[in-house]
């Protein structure tokens, strides 16, 4: 793998830790209704759940925690319901220090929602109700353009509408920042003229899978995933595996296969997220990509151990105190 960081942050030298790092997110924030299980019910079942669990969360939510807990300064772009949801988001977000002047609420539709079950090995299933981040819109880019410009690395991700999405591409690449989008969720390709505005593409197996076409089961498998979408055009890739690690493509180099750390999982939910927030958060402190990388499987594996989404996601202490 290179050291170097995305060509859009050309102005970083790579491993020259920044005073200041900036991380604007642009995206979704839903509450997240928790379930534990046993295992997944079967179409048409009814099972007794164990517990039940009401805690902040949406992808958009997340990576600003994440970011902000792993050495960041975090803007959020986006959109809660005038709720008392939507004002425990708010709240939560401003406790961990996130600039919320961008997050505006939605007076006619329910901050989002999403329904979590999570089995006894810690294996989640999800189903999102958008909710108010529906009403999130280009003019909310563009009106929020100073946040952007303000960033080091733009996060996006697709609990979204698309055109929003686009917009902030484009602003954060017009702005010349280094862009990092999660295609989650995604039901296909990505419109063709999305991937020169993003440097860091980041999937996890199964968005790669719907991204390619091709199927991914096993680390080989997310390889050649990797170098189909480098031939689309996508700069840098990482295709995120769970407990199997990472795939990840950078700069032209041949992808390339980066073992896990081995612990006991909870709960993978927003295990993701956290690896998006840390790899965003060491890329603005000026880390290089392979540092970014290897932080960023650091904080998801400690996630893991934890149950919930923002609950689990550890701080910048935590980390350094688990290397020593």
């Amino acid at each position: 793998m290179t050291a170097a960081n995305g060509p859009a942050n050309a102005h970083v030298v790579p491993g020259q830790v920044r005073a200041t790092a900036r991380v604007a997110v642009v995206g979704s924030l839903n509450m997240d209704l928790v379930a534990r299980v046993a295992r997944m019910p079967l179409p048409g079942e009814t099972l007794a759940g164990q517990t039940f669990a009401q805690v902040p969360g949406g992808k958009g939510g997340n990576q600003a925690v994440a970011a902000a807990r792993l050495g960041a300064q975090v803007s959020m772009i986006g959109r809660i319901g005038d709720d008392s949801n939507g004002a425990t988001l708010r709240a939560g977000l401003e406790s961990e220090g996130i600039d919320c002047a961008a997050l505006v609420a939605t007076p006619s539709t329910p901050t989002g929602v999403a329904l979590i079950l999570v089995d006894d090995g810690g294996r989640n299933s999800i189903v999102i109700v958008a909710g108010s981040n529906g009403a999130l819109t280009p003019d909310d880019i563009a009106r929020h353009e100073a946040v952007l410009a303000r960033a080091d690395v733009v996060v996006c991700q697709l609990e979204t509408p698309p055109a929003t999405v686009m917009a902030a591409l484009a602003a954060a690449r017009r702005l010349g920042k280094t862009v990092i989008l999660n295609p989650a969720p995604v039901t296909g390709p990505l419109p063709a003229q999305w991937l020169p505005l993003v440097d860091y593409l980041v999937p996890n197996e199964l968005e790669a899978a719907t991204l390619t076409g091709l199927p991914i089961g096993s680390p080989r498998d997310a390889v050649v995933a990797a170098q189909a979408l480098v031939a689309q055009g996508a700069r840098n890739v990482l295709i995120t595996l769970g407990s199997a690690g990472v795939v990840a493509a950078f700069g032209g180099d041949d992808p390339v296969h980066v073992p896990a750390p081995r612990v006991a999982a909870v709960d993978t939910t927003a295990a993701g997220d956290t690896f998006i927030g840390a790899f965003a958060a060491q890329l603005a402190q000026g880390a290089s990509t392979d540092a970014a990388l290897r932080f960023a499987q650091r904080a998801a594996a400690i996630s893991v151990t934890r149950a919930g989404a923002q609950p689990s996601i550890p701080t910048r202490a935590e980390l350094d105190a688990a290397a020593c």
